[in-house]
């Protein structure tokens, strides 16, 4: 437990990133004042309104558009827009003294020395003995900023880089400075791990400390290999993406992103500052990006970088800067055997592996890249940081790599890498040659369920918190209880028992079904209650539609009516379970994942979930219980007398409309989340705090639910929502085959063919899914939704 208490935080600078900080944290629950500089003229509006420099709109109004773009900007920068009341505006000039109310003052100006200086020399006037202050600084020296303040000021000051933009960037790196109390940093690490959910790395106080270091140094090395070796911007785009375990933005869509202007104001950086000439060198900046910032050709903000995108008759189209002419031409798709490989591998490991193993010009890209990569992380240990994992996770969590350096040279074999890095003349670091010779060669190991990581010659235990339970290690240590090709039911401790999906992509189909069914046997029989989690890249994306469609279009009515009817009887069992069962969520959980949770005593949200029965994008409508679980919340809370027409109507254009949540908080707004459900912010912790929540359910005394009866609207209802989609349609806002399902929908979720506030079983609410299911089912637009989504990756307008 964190022995750091924050309830109220003040971030000084209301630019993208001090916003967005303040933003982050007013998701976490905690209030933020943001502060900016005073104008020093009107703008015409404001002199429209009669407004004098002296008004408080006007000397607030830097911090107050900032605030306000955080409701504007996509992706949204809050996990839940009504959290923007948590942030309040306000400027260095008249709000200064307040900075001592607050329990952790944040700095994010300018990233000048002079200016950070002045700013804490001027803040440490106000400031209560025992606040925390931090600078948001991506490189700039925090003892050097911090030099002229008292020792006790020092003492509680340090660098909290976040990664832009903050609630999707995993990265903080906390920074300490030289006189910085130790015991705070690690109190701090923890608050920033669980409040804010942030993946958190201590780093050395040294030019652009670990992830941008590391980065901006892998970046260099990729465009000097390009320029040297005449390869165009595609291919070393095709190589160092995901071929290589990156992101789909490899190298030069990355630097658009980031800004041309902006990546060689990081690399200068540590041009300036590296004691190693050598090392200097190394960040000379290219011609090449030297002459497109003298040309401002600076990357997505000014339209053009290595890629521009150019508006054409059918749409926009990119395009590349072709180096022999500096002009832009048509893109180009590099094909290789080394490339198909990688492409055809499974997982990271072996797709590296792959691309290297090939003997085309692209694995000798990869190879030299990837060596200068490897060499120079080893080289920075102990620089920039102490930990080897510390290194990897800021490339995980700042990159967006699969595979941080050391575990990338572990995947492809150190001993083997080094022998060839020392055959092409590179120097690899004695302590890494000294591993070797004491055959510890890994960097990190597995024992006994436990992951070790190198130190000295031999190892030591991972420093992870019992709360992360990680479920790879735990079945790779024997903690099964059953499992199939589909999911596994795993013993978590204390009683409880863990439902993991691991099909493809988590799509539910047979094999999952059937490991419900037995998991529910099983847990009533042998433990205290169920989780329902995973830690693939998504919950669950849905169920099995391939084999649906197949079925559909053999016509085999009566195995498309028994799939359906296996999964409602699936998810009934699952409900009437005799122990409790909490699902725990997150990222995409849609169709099909989102009917599993509904049934569930409790959900468990990760902060970034995106929830939603979504059925209607592929011609169909939720059948496995999705309608009747959310008809039953529906009559629950309207209780007997209250008017259903309200809530109806927001109920069926949520579903309609396939709305998902743009988080877990947002997951309430939609209906998807009930009181007794909650959120967490950091990932990691989300199984354990689902198992404290079965826990507690039975602590309580639990008692297995019961089958209710649902109060509906009937055919009156039905007709309101056909007449608003007949509306719709006649005003071209929807398709035929839009309005085909949307009636069918309607006629579900008002109970079909009864009378108003006819009270109604969930087994005729079931009926009634199945039916408009198989009816849609044989539309031949349906079918070619579903063969759409199956292709495309994205839902058919027909």
């Amino acid at each position: 437990m964190s022995a750091v208490q924050i309830d109220r935080a003040a971030v000084i600078g209301a630019g993208v990133m001090g916003a967005a900080i303040a933003g982050h944290l007013a998701g976490a629950g905690i209030r933020c004042l943001l502060l900016d500089v005073v104008p020093h003229q009107l703008l015409p509006d404001e002199e429209r309104k009669g407004l004098t420099i002296s008004h408080s709109a006007v000397r607030n109004r830097l911090a107050e558009q900032g605030k306000q773009r955080l409701v504007r900007m996509n992706p949204a920068p809050l996990y839940d827009a009504r959290f923007i009341h948590r942030i309040e505006t306000g400027n260095v000039e008249d709000d200064w003294e307040r900075l001592s109310e607050m329990d952790w003052i944040i700095e994010a100006v300018v990233e000048r020395l002079d200016v950070k200086q002045q700013l804490l020399s001027r803040l440490e006037q106000v400031w209560k003995p025992g606040t925390i202050v931090s600078s948001n600084t991506s490189g700039v020296s925090i003892q050097e900023m911090s030099k002229s303040c008292s020792p006790s000021f020092r003492q509680h000051f340090m660098g909290t880089h976040f990664f832009n933009p903050p609630r999707y960037m995993k990265l903080l790196e906390i920074i300490p400075g030289d006189m910085t109390d130790s015991s705070l940093v690690q109190d701090m690490k923890q608050f920033c791990e669980k409040r804010l959910g942030k993946g958190v790395v201590i780093a050395k106080d040294t030019p652009n400390f670990i992830a941008n270091r590391i980065g901006t140094y892998g970046l260099m090395m990729t465009v000097q290999e390009m320029v040297s070796h005449g390869y165009t911007i595609e291919e070393v785009d095709a190589v160092t993406g995901p071929a290589l375990g990156r992101p789909k933005s490899a190298t030069f869509r990355t630097l658009d992103l980031v800004g041309l202007d902006t990546f060689l104001h990081v690399a200068g950086n540590v041009r300036d500052r590296a004691l190693d000439e050598s090392e200097r060198r190394a960040f000379d900046i290219p011609e090449l990006l030297q002459k497109m910032v003298d040309q401002g050709w600076l990357g997505e903000k000014s339209g053009s970088g290595f890629y521009q995108k150019v508006k054409g008759a059918s749409g926009s189209v990119i395009k590349t800067l072709d180096l022999q002419t500096m002009q832009y031409r048509e893109r180009q798709h590099p094909v290789s055997s080394s490339l198909q490989a990688a492409k055809q591998a499974k997982g990271t490991a072996s797709k590296i592996k792959a691309l290297l193993g090939g003997s085309d010009k692209y694995s000798k890209l990869a190879w030299d890249v990837l060596k200068h990569v490897l060499v120079y992380a080893a080289e920075k240990l102990g620089e920039i940081a102490d930990r080897i994992e510390d290194i990897d996770q800021s490339m995980k969590w700042g990159f967006n790599w699969e595979l941080g350096p050391f575990e990338i040279w572990d995947a492809i074999g150190v001993e083997p890498s080094v022998r060839r890095m020392e055959q092409e003349g590179l120097k690899v670091p004695d302590w890494v040659k000294e591993r070797l010779e004491a055959g510890t060669a890994a960097f990190y190991r597995e024992l006994e369920g436990a992951l070790q990581v190198a130190e000295g010659k031999g190892y030591r235990p991972l420093d992870t918190p019992p709360e992360w339970i990680h479920l790879p290690r735990l079945k790779r240590s024997g903690g099964v209880i059953l499992g199939n090709s589909g999911a596994s039911l795993l013993d978590i401790g204390d009683d409880v028992a863990c439902l993991e999906f691991h099909s493809p992509n988590n799509a539910i189909g047979a094999d999952i079904l059937s490991m419900i069914q037995q998991s529910v046997d099983i847990v009533e029989k042998d433990y205290a209650g169920l989780v329902i989690a995973n830690q693939g890249r998504n919950f669950c994306v849905g169920a099995n539609i391939m084999l649906l469609l197949m079925e559909a279009q053999d016509e085999e009515w009566d195995e498309v009516d028994r799939i359906i009817r296996y999964f409602q009887d699936t998810m009934t069992k699952l409900k009437y379970c005799k122990r409790p069962v909490v699902a725990a969520p997150h990222r995409m959980t849609l169709g099909g994942g989102v009917e599993v949770c509904l049934p569930s005593d409790r959900t468990v949200f990760a902060a970034e979930t995106y929830f939603g029965l979504v059925e209607t994008g592929v011609g169909l409508i939720p059948a496995g219980g999705g309608c009747k679980e959310m008809l039953r919340r529906m009559s629950d809370l309207a209780g007997l007398e209250q008017d259903l027409t309200p809530q109806l109507q927001s109920l069926f254009e949520t579903i309609a409309m396939a709305k998902v949540s743009s988080s877990g908080f947002d997951a309430a707004n939609l209906g998807y989340a009930r009181p007794t459900d909650r959120v967490v912010m950091q990932q990691e912790r989300q199984i354990y705090e689902a198992k404290q929540s079965v826990l507690e359910l039975n602590r309580a005394g639990y008692s297995q639910p019961y089958p209710a009866m649902i109060r509906v609207t009937g055919e009156n209802g039905a007709a309101l929502l056909k007449a608003a989609v007949q509306t719709m349609l006649r005003g071209g806002y929807i398709s035929e085959h839009d309005a085909l399902i949307a009636s069918k929908l309607a006629a579900v979720l008002s109970g079909g063919a009864v009378g108003e506030n006819t009270m109604v079983s969930e087994q005729h609410i079931l009926d009634l899914e199945r039916e408009a299911f198989l009816s849609l089912c044989g539309e031949p637009k349906t079918q070619q939704r579903m063969q759409h989504m199956l292709s495309k990756g994205k839902p058919l307008r027909n």
